[in-house]
């Protein structure tokens, strides 16, 4: 599967602060087989963030794009916002999912607003701009990320429910 992380942070696009979110991302998702075939940070801009999602979507060359950071509810976090007018549908589970599980851990998950859905033939999803966050929420949820790339990218096969655990 081909990823690309977009990075939200407007000190780690001024070269304030070192990223460590994607990189988190990158290891994680690579001990999983995934390529990562782009990475980027940018500010916390919602014309440069939709701009990015609909050019990478549009590319067809990435599976998944993830985001990172912009989720919360300070004034400056419009990463849902910019995904939203991006996407062609929603898909509410994702991150009904990753506060679900986030809420085990922290009361302040209620507070996230990370949304996913899809743009053409790829899943984005939003994730929070902290490393462990990110990764945790990730986590939450990739059980069935590949399950919907492909369907995304029009597996035609079944959709058999998974046995119970």
């Amino acid at each position: 599967m081909n990823v690309a992380i977009l990075t939200l942070s407007d000190k780690g696009s001024r070269g304030e602060r070192a990223d460590a979110s994607g990189p988190a991302l990158a290891a994680w998702l690579t001990e999983r087989g995934a390529t990562i075939a782009r990475t980027a940070v940018i500010p916390d801009e919602a014309e440069q963030i939709e701009e990015t999602l609909r050019n990478w979507a549009d590319e067809g060359a990435f599976e998944l794009i993830l985001t990172t950071g912009g989720t919360g509810v300070s004034p400056r976090d419009v990463t849902p916002e910019a995904t939203l007018a991006i996407l062609d549908r929603v898909v509410p589970g994702f991150g009904e999912a990753m506060r679900l599980h986030s809420l085990t851990k922290t009361p302040h998950a209620m507070i996230s607003r990370a949304v996913a859905g899809i743009r053409g033939t790829t899943l984005i999803i939003n994730l929070p701009g902290s490393p462990r966050g990110a990764v945790e929420n990730l986590e939450a949820v990739w059980a069935a990320v590949p399950h919907a790339v492909a369907k995304i990218q029009g597996d035609p096969a079944e959709c058999a429910a998974p046995p119970h655990r």
